[in-house]
């Protein structure tokens, strides 16, 4: 997906991540299943008005400050302000221990 000269890519791991949480959701609430993941994406399409708006991401080690990562629906998801690109590295549940990248 490309808005405003950016580039939005979403790495092999974090689609897997993002179909593992419809996957889960789903066999409670289809519905609910599909809300989520269209703020999760939606939340991720929005990073483009604002790179840098997120807070620098801890977990991640030698972190150059192009490292971010928020909040939503009680996942943490992290990306990589590459100039022109948003790289969608992560998606994990808040309850999971966090894990250093």
């Amino acid at each position: 997906m490309v808005k405003n000269n950016f580039k939005i890519v979403w790495t092999k791991p974090a689609q897997n991540q993002l179909k593992e949480i419809y996957k889960y959701i789903s066999e409670e609430s289809v519905q609910n299943a599909i809300n989520v993941i269209n703020d999760l994406t939606y939340a991720v399409e929005n990073i483009v008005e604002h790179p840098e708006k997120h807070k620098i991401d801890q977990y991640k080690k030698d972190n150059d400050g192009t490292y971010r990562a928020f909040e939503k629906h009680h996942f943490r998801i992290s990306y990589r302000n590459e100039k022109q690109i948003i790289r969608v590295l992560r998606i994990r549940h808040t309850k999971m221990n966090p894990k250093k990248h």
